[in-house]
């Protein structure tokens, strides 16, 4: 039967392929022994990452795919020059560029052997390893699969640790803090992200456009302003007011009312809802735009809670019929807003 594979390959027969690699059929391999199953398997691998005319070819045919991935998934414990690692990179660059299967993608780019003895056909260094996780995490990204991009960049952060020489791979280490951040952002952890993003914006204009630095800088204004109201939000809303390119997001039209309502909330000033926090809302990705268990969207409970937080520092008493007027909601709202902050200390305050 390895014959017949061979042959295939190089013939590009994918219907005979599909036949061998299939569920049925007297030639199928499913009739063959486990062990068997993956001699072939590897076998397939070999020819097609060594056929001059093979792939890429093969990547668009659905009978070839699904021969591909069925010998992916029944492979020895090594093939020969790691041949099954070429092939899955190869297979992921094809889904990123031709076919926009950023989840596919990953997946694929997630069965890669990087272990064994140094110098093995399948040990990979540390940056590598930790590029791959990182190139993971982007893809499922991009699809808006935040529990796996977690799990992919954490594992990128492990690895990260591991690379004997960082200033070696200075770019891979902001890819990877990008990433981070990202995630961080995606999965609504408004404070740390903020943090990480301003920490990336003042990185070296050699590494990273000095545009690119802006916009990191107008993602940690977003994530500050939308951060839970406390101390430490407090510190990071200071931080990226008192950076001297605040105002210069003012001309970046996904940024260009982030500097006056950041300001206003560092200032402690009420926050209302004028054009300036239509037009920061509008601009929010998804995610950040999204209804919470209370019934309030994320920027609507950061701005209440910010204006509790400022009205508390006015008034040293008021009924909550006031409380709600000027929050803009009501009295029973302004009530379970302010007990809830009163609990966790964000203001100090007592409920008659």
């Amino acid at each position: 039967m390895e014959a017949k594979v061979e042959a295939a390959v190089g013939g590009g027969d994918y219907a005979a392929l599909a036949s061998i690699f299939g569920q049925q059929g007297t030639g199928s391999w499913q009739t063959l022994g486990q062990g068997e199953q993956r001699t072939l398997s590897s076998c397939f691998v070999r020819a097609a990452v060594s056929s001059p005319t093979f792939l890429p070819a093969a990547f668009s045919s659905e009978d070839a795919m699904g021969a591909m991935t069925a010998a992916l998934g029944h492979l020895p414990p090594a093939v020969e020059n790691a041949a099954d690692n070429v092939l899955r990179q190869r297979l992921f660059d094809y889904k990123v560029g031709e076919e926009e299967d950023y989840s596919g993608a990953a997946r694929v780019l997630g069965g890669l052997r990087m272990d064994g003895a140094e110098g093995g056909a399948y040990w990979r260094s540390a940056a590598y390893r930790c590029d791959v996780y990182v190139k993971i995490a982007e893809c499922y990204l991009e699809e808006d699969e935040t529990v796996e991009a977690d799990a992919a960049v954490t594992k990128a952060g492990a690895v990260a640790e591991a690379i004997p020489d960082p200033e070696n791979h200075a770019a891979l280490i902001l890819r990877y803090k990008s990433t981070y951040a990202r995630v961080l952002d995606a999965n609504r952890k408004f404070l740390q992200a903020a943090s990480r993003y301003h920490d990336l914006s003042q990185s070296p204009t050699d590494l990273i456009d000095a545009d690119d630095l802006l916009h990191m800088l107008g993602r940690a204004a977003t994530c500050a302003i939308l951060a839970p109201s406390g101390p430490q939000r407090q510190r990071v809303l200071g931080q990226v007011y008192k950076d001297e390119r605040l105002s210069q997001l003012d001309v970046i039209p996904q940024f260009e009312t982030h500097s006056s309502v950041l300001t206003k909330m560092y200032m402690n000033q009420v926050l209302r809802k004028d054009d300036d926090l239509a037009k920061f809302e509008s601009g929010l990705p998804v995610h950040a735009r999204a209804v919470m268990g209370d019934g309030l969207t994320i920027i609507e409970r950061a701005v209440m809670e910010h204006n509790m937080v400022a009205v508390s520092k006015i008034y040293a008493s008021i009924y909550f019929k006031e409380l709600g007027n000027l929050l803009g909601v009501e009295a029973e709202k302004a009530e379970k807003v302010a007990a809830k902050m009163v609990m966790d200390g964000s203001i100090a305050a007592s409920i008659d």
